[in-house]
């Protein structure tokens, strides 16, 4: 699977704050925020909307505080402490305070299948993360995805999984100049058709490549694809 985009990270930053509007709107959908595009354009230009709930407009602004963090900071390391940090950043005020960033210790169904995750431990979240990292034969867009579609079926966290997950994902796409991975609302029920048959199957072959195939987005540039 190769790398789609060969950017510097300055142009993949360039990118990400051109289009981060569309990026939460589509991101927040993913998670059954039901906003517009207008409404979260306005909520992230600081204005009032109204007839939106307080939760929904605190989870727009909750996306573009993570976001900002992944665009801000090119120092962050790829650990359980950001996961648990972005969790934070994504929950604020949604979920109680004692489970920002903490690993869930309740079970929780999934929508659309009787598939059920499995409990989290902290120190098998934190080696599978690492081996998934450390993939010497695999670009860092397969990584990314990889690691996304990873925490999504992990379930670590009580709420804000998707999330998580997408920020994750993105903040190594974008530091390594392959793009952003954002995912249309046309094909967001394609993608939940195929989500439901990975969390049961745990093959994550046929997700993965739907997403390379339709789901990244970026600039071609005179560079060489790597």
């Amino acid at each position: 699977m190769k790398n789609k985009f060969n950017l510097t990270r300055d142009q993949n930053i360039f990118i990400a704050k051109r289009n981060i509007v569309d990026y939460i709107w589509k991101s927040a959908n993913l998670e059954g925020i039901g906003v517009t595009y207008p409404e979260t354009q306005a909520i992230y230009d600081g204005g009032i909307v109204n007839g939106l709930t307080v939760d929904k407009i605190i989870a727009i602004n909750n996306l573009k505080y993570a976001w900002q963090f992944i665009l801000e900071n090119d120092e962050i390391e790829y650990d359980f402490k950001t996961l648990c940090h972005l969790h934070k950043l994504i929950c604020d005020k949604l979920v109680l305070e004692q489970n920002l960033g903490k690993l869930r210790s309740t079970p929780v169904n999934v929508g659309g299948t009787t598939w059920k995750p499995q409990f989290p431990i902290e120190s098998q979240i934190k080696e599978e993360l690492e081996r998934l990292l450390n993939q010497t034969d695999k670009t860092k867009t397969e990584i990314a995805i990889e690691v996304m579609l990873w925490i999504m079926r992990r379930q670590m966290f009580i709420d804000g999984n998707k999330r998580v997950a997408m920020l994750f994902a993105n903040k190594i796409m974008i530091d390594n100049g392959c793009g952003i991975i954002t995912i249309s609302q046309a094909n967001q029920p394609t993608f939940f058709e195929k989500l439901i048959k990975f969390y049961e199957s745990g093959d994550n072959t046929n997700l993965k490549q739907w997403i390379y195939e339709t789901s990244i987005d970026g600039i071609e540039l005179n560079n060489n694809n790597n």
